[in-house]
This record gives C-alpha cells, sequence and structure tokens, in this order.
C-alpha cells in the first residue's frame, strides 16, 4: 500500500535545522543563510522547542535595536509561545494552523515536546503532486471501510490529472452519496465522479 499522507508525520522533514537559545544574531542569520530557511526552531537543552526565530524577527530586532544587535541571542530575538503540530495530527490541522498565524512553516514535536521534524508549506502541496496510480490505490482502500470486500471488488477506480472515476455495481443506492463523499475527502483528489450503477 502506497502512502496515504493524511498525516503530518507522512510529509514532514526530518532532518532540521535548529539553534540553542544562546546562539548569537550573526550565528541565526548564518545558519538561514547557509541552510536557505525563513526560520528556525530554537531548542532547549533537553531538545524541546522554546521558541522560533524567523528572518522578519531578525529585522525587527535590527530596527529596533538601530542596527547593534551584537549581543543579541535567540532567547531574546525568539517568538514565543510555539505553534507546532504532532507527526500523527492531519495534514488538514497542520494547514489550517499555519494559514491562521500566517507561518510558512511548523515545528514537529513528539509528546515531550521534542522537534523530531519540521512541516512546511510545501511539504503540505506535495499531497497534490501524488501519482495517479498512488491515489487509485487509496481510493480501494479506502472503500473497504464503507464495502464489504466483494462489493468494493465489483467497483472499478479510475484516476486521471487527480480526478477520480467510479464505475462498476453496488447492491444499494444509498450508498452513492457516501461513496463520493469519502472519494473526495482523499488527499490529493481533485474531483470525483461516482458512475456506480445500483438495481433498482
Amino acid at each position: 500500500m502506497t502512502s496515504q499522507w493524511n498525516t503530518v508525520g507522512e510529509v514532514m522533514t526530518r532532518a532540521v535545522v535548529a539553534v540553542g537559545r544562546d546562539a548569537t544574531f550573526r550565528e541565526i542569520l548564518e545558519t538561514l543563510q547557509r541552510w536557505k530557511v525563513s526560520a528556525v526552531p530554537v531548542l532547549a537543552g533537553d531538545g524541546r522547542v522554546v521558541g522560533v526565530v524567523s528572518e522578519a524577527d531578525l529585522l525587527e530586532a535590527e530596527d529596533r535595536e538601530k542596527g547593534n544587535t551584537a549581543g543579541l541571542t535567540a532567547a531574546a530575538l525568539m517568538s514565543v509561545p510555539v505553534v507546532s503540530v504532532h507527526a500523527t495530527s492531519p495534514t488538514a490541522e497542520a494547514a489550517r494552523a499555519m494559514a491562521r498565524g500566517h507561518f510558512k512553516r511548523l515545528p514537529v514535536v513528539d509528546a515531550e515536546d521534542c522537534l523530531i521534524g519540521i512541516v512546511s508549506r510545501s511539504d503540505l502541496l506535495k499531497i497534490h503532486l501524488r501519482t495517479d496510480e498512488d491515489l487509485a490505490d487509496q481510493v480501494r482502500f479506502e472503500l473497504l471501510a464503507v464495502l464489504k470486500p466483494e462489493q468494493a471488488s465489483a467497483v472499478n477506480v479510475h484516476a486521471e490529472e487527480g480526478r477520480i472515476t467510479l464505475t462498476g455495481t453496488l447492491p444499494d443506492a444509498s450508498a452513492l452519496p457516501v461513496l463520493e463523499r469519502l472519494v473526495r475527502a482523499v488527499p490529493g483528489v481533485v474531483d470525483a465522479e461516482v458512475r456506480l450503477v445500483a438495481p433498482d
């Protein structure tokens, strides 16, 4: 079975650049430039995420301090409280959190708030780049949640450019609206058409 890409853990980046609370303004700036990122999580000694420093935070500090930023550390520059998500969080939850806070990326933390990854807007958009074969596989898998195996095997799933078409037969027409909603809810599906035939 191919990846379903329903959770943050399935799309997040596990290699994360981070800094400690004592990182200087210059060290943070060099880290952002070296790794071509616009923000970095700030970690406590035990790996917990305690803040985030972004390019906007650096620019604001530079303006406020009139360029005298040599003594500033991540502890003074970081934005708190941290908005983070868990690996088990639905991708839609991460997308809503980003939209609400106008964030480009969110730290992904475990139950102890320790950093385990980062999820960015581009990570979430990967969902829409799934292959048609991947989408069709997941739709077939999802059908098993509402249909008996022999009923699911009578449904043909065709995917083209993210559009799913269901053809075949169903024993009961009442299931048609449920199946359409189910297919449209699969991450990456652009449109769905249900052409299943049910007996009168």
